[in-house]
């Protein structure tokens, strides 16, 4: 297949009139100033597929239904827990599926599925113990996305706190070997990768998270980190340490692994990060959506490894929205503009190494033939420069969604029809039972 586009921004930045042809999934050739002849037009400029590094599928059932009066994080917990108290997992793939589909439309060509609803209510196991992971394998593979499942172990309430909620029942395995020993079953698939994940050392006791660590080797591994200023407060009081210097005690912090927020991390701690080299994911909407505060993006951000972002609970699915918060809210803190290059903004959005993509993200030969068409003459980006269309444009102005040389969204339209219908049909019924 020949695609042809205006414009698109290759390694080397910006280019003009480019032919790009697939075969078999890949980019097999990316020519510039080229003849269109033969070739399908596309309209706009040409982005690589974005990566979505943080989801939890589930929460989407929650947008516009947790803003009626004042709370925190904390309080905000009570209501997911009601939706994840009611999903079994027909239901789960229904509002996973739609949810996918509602990121392919948003140009997302890989989702990162931070995974702990793993059992069933109360903490009643399924005849497969991976019921729910092979709900979300499904629905990403109906949906046309790629699948890092990142299955988090998930043990207690708090710290020293193992009298796990009823609700957080559905969470655990009762500890890490049987949460090794349940993951172990699960195999990647075409589209689908597994990882691991340490929910936060809230959840994981100190002497479980080696555990975790041991089973992740050679695959990706994520964790919740410094999300809440308490999370820090009850670490240092239990094991003199902050959580940053925890995890990197146990051997968690490496090049193939990715703290999520870090928003309330300390210089020691922004320090450790620095030179153990782990991907940082910030998800802006999330923060800004739950009162968690400005993480220290700028700092947090290393030569050695960019940054990542995810739509986390899904108040938004727009990378293009995760991008600029991640630029504008540290325009806040800073009182600069321009924190982040253009360049550095599209880096974190196509961040597909910290899920275990690492041969996709980039518009060029031998990479996977992920791209995103966004329109330039819409309401939003007309006059734009190409160059810094992520400051314009929105998810709306998405017209092409290509993954792995499969067209999934064209016109706007995903393949699998009205995903806003697809998510009223999932998500009314939970909040119905209520």
């Amino acid at each position: 297949m020949r695609y042809f586009a205006s414009y698109a921004r290759l390694p080397g930045g910006i280019a003009r009139d480019v032919v790009l042809e697939i075969d078999d999934g890949r980019f097999t050739s990316i020519t510039t100033d080229a003849d269109p002849a033969g070739a399908t037009r596309l309209p706009g400029i040409l982005l690589p597929g974005f990566a979505n590094a943080h989801s939890h599928a589930f929460h989407r059932a929650l947008r516009g239904r947790t803003h009626d009066g004042v709370g925190t994080f904390w309080t905000w917990r009570d209501p997911m827990y009601a939706v994840a108290d009611r999903l079994d997992p027909d239901s789960y793939l229904a509002l996973a599926r739609a949810t996918y589909a509602e990121m392919a439309l948003a140009g997302v060509t890989a989702v990162g599925e931070f995974h702990y609803l793993h059992h069933g209510p109360n903490g009643a196991r399924y005849a497969d113990p991976n019921a729910m992971a092979e709900a979300l394998r499904q629905a990403a593979r109906d949906a046309g996305i790629r699948l890092t499942l990142l299955d988090a172990c998930y043990l207690t309430a708090s710290i020293g706190d193992t009298d796990l909620a009823p609700t957080q029942r559905r969470f655990s395995d009762g500890g890490a070997d049987a949460w090794a020993e349940r993951v172990a079953a699960l195999r990647p698939s075409d589209g689908m990768t597994i990882g691991a994940a340490i929910h936060s050392v809230r959840a994981v006791p100190a002497d479980q998270l080696g555990t975790v660590v041991e089973a992740a080797a050679h695959r990706p591994l994520h964790m919740h980190l410094s999300e809440q200023p308490a999370e820090n407060e009850a670490c240092v009081a239990a094991y003199g340490l902050t959580p940053t210097a925890l995890l990197d005690q146990v051997g968690a912090l490496t090049p193939d692994s990715t703290v999520v927020h870090a928003t309330h991390v300390t210089d020691a701690d922004i320090a450790l990060l620095i030179s153990s080299a782990p991907t940082v994911c910030m998800c802006p909407t999330t923060e800004r959506d739950l009162a968690d505060g400005v993480g220290p993006a700028r700092a947090l951000h290393s030569p050695r490894r960019t940054l990542s972002l995810g739509s986390d609970q899904h108040a938004v699915i727009d990378m293009f929205e995760e991008a600029r918060g991640l630029e504008l809210d540290d325009r806040l803190i800073s009182l600069q503009r321009g924190r982040f290059s253009m360049d550095e903004l599209h880096a974190a959005m196509t961040a597909h190494e910290s899920i275990g993509w690492s041969d996709a993200g980039r518009l060029e030969a031998g990479a996977r033939a992920d791209l995103v068409a966004v329109r330039l003459d819409t309401p939003r980006t007309a006059g734009t420069d190409p160059a810094q269309i992520v400051m314009a444009a929105t998810s709306t102005d998405i017209d092409t969604v290509i993954v792995d040389g499969v067209p999934v969204v064209a016109a706007g339209r995903h393949r699998l029809g009205d995903v806003g219908m697809l998510l009223a049909d999932a998500i009314d019924p939970l909040w119905i039972a209520s």
